[in-house]
């Protein structure tokens, strides 16, 4: 079955009640956000791995942020740089908790991603090519390391 743009928005909407509920029941969440040339991930971008593998982020509640409903605008620390990030909805492919040991997992098919990116940003033909791999899995082990 192929995702509709009514479907991509309403599976968007859900990625967003999905990680507010999970901040306001423990007060952080984590997300794990695949590479896609719309993800800005300030001057660092994302690092060889990540582009394979995807990029998982720790959001709290102290934080300074807002998750709009095209998606979320952070300044975030890596390391010791701030870097300003704006992060889509469509490209947020994991939110989970490892307190209450729960994720969801989202993956969309991507010629579905693809219809929907170039109706809203680039003009026919002109589109991007994309160089994301959906047959790589993310897997989180929620164990706990002693």
């Amino acid at each position: 079955m192929e995702l509709n743009s009514q479907m991509l928005t309403e599976l968007n909407r859900l990625k967003r009640d999905i990680f507010n509920e999970l901040i306001n029941i423990v007060g952080r969440v984590f997300i794990v956000v695949r590479y896609h040339d719309d993800v800005i991930i300030g001057n660092r971008g994302f690092l060889p791995e990540e582009r394979e593998k995807g990029l998982v982020l720790v959001f709290n509640k102290r934080m300074n942020f807002s998750f709009e409903p095209w998606g979320i605008d952070a300044k975030l620390l890596f390391g010791t740089k701030i870097e300003h990030c704006k992060i889509p909805v469509e490209h947020i492919v994991g939110i989970y908790s490892p307190e209450l040991n729960c994720q969801f997992f989202a993956m969309p098919q991507e010629a579905a991603l693809k219809t929907e990116s170039s109706e809203k940003k680039e003009p026919p033909g002109q589109e991007r090519p994309t160089t994301e791999d959906n047959s790589k899995v993310v897997k989180i082990d929620f164990r706990k390391s002693k």
